[in-house]
């Protein structure tokens, strides 16, 4: 993907705002249902609680 003036191609930007809307209610659902979510950090599998998942 090329880069003009340091900015997205339109079809790239629309790509990478869906993912974000996605991830975030993949996120509030996890936490309404209150099921734990996975990440990846300092290379190992970090839980996180339903209760502490933030949701911006």
């Amino acid at each position: 993907m090329k880069k003009t003036n340091g900015k997205l191609p339109s079809l790239a930007r629309k790509a990478e705002k869906a993912l974000k809307v996605a991830v975030a209610k993949a996120l509030k659902d996890h936490k309404k249902d209150g099921i734990p979510i996975a990440v990846w950090k300092n290379g190992k599998v970090v839980t996180i609680p339903a209760n502490r998942i933030r949701v911006r």
